[in-house]
């Protein structure tokens, strides 16, 4: 019997990026120093605060509306005012990028937003560009 992806290790979640371009798995590791969102793509890792859950849940029930996703590599700038922005904000709950490892610390609005949906604790726009999410 296979068990159910739960975002752990073992059973990663095998999730694909709002516009569709790209599958990637993703996991919890709470063990990790500091405690992280690990997620694959390929053979790069990407690793992000893991409290960039909760915190943007947060942020998204607080705002009450579709917020822009806006996700770009770390040596680009973000689109004002979207889940980009704000993952690497100094005013955010984590005091800057929710990225861990300099030079793959982007990309925030585009790995993110797939979990927290997976998890049932936002809405996320599937388009080909400009999408955004909402908290549920």
């Amino acid at each position: 019997m296979t068990s159910e992806p739960d975002g752990t290790p073992d059973r990663p979640w095998s999730l694909v990026t709002p516009s569709g371009g790209s599958a990637f798995a993703a996991w919890r590791d709470p063990a990790a120093d500091p405690p992280a969102l690990v997620v694959r793509v390929g053979k790069t890792e990407l690793r992000y605060r893991l409290r960039c859950i909760e915190d943007l849940h947060a942020m998204l029930r607080a705002r009450g509306d579709w917020v822009l996703l806006g996700g770009t590599d770390e040596q680009k700038p973000a689109p004002a005012d979207s889940v980009e922005a704000w993952g690497r904000d100094p005013g955010n709950p984590s005091g800057g990028w929710y990225g861990l490892k300099k030079g793959l610390r982007g990309r925030f609005g585009v790995y993110v937003p797939p979990v927290l949906a997976v998890l049932g604790l936002a809405e996320v726009e599937r388009n080909p560009r400009n999408n955004r999410m909402r908290a549920l």
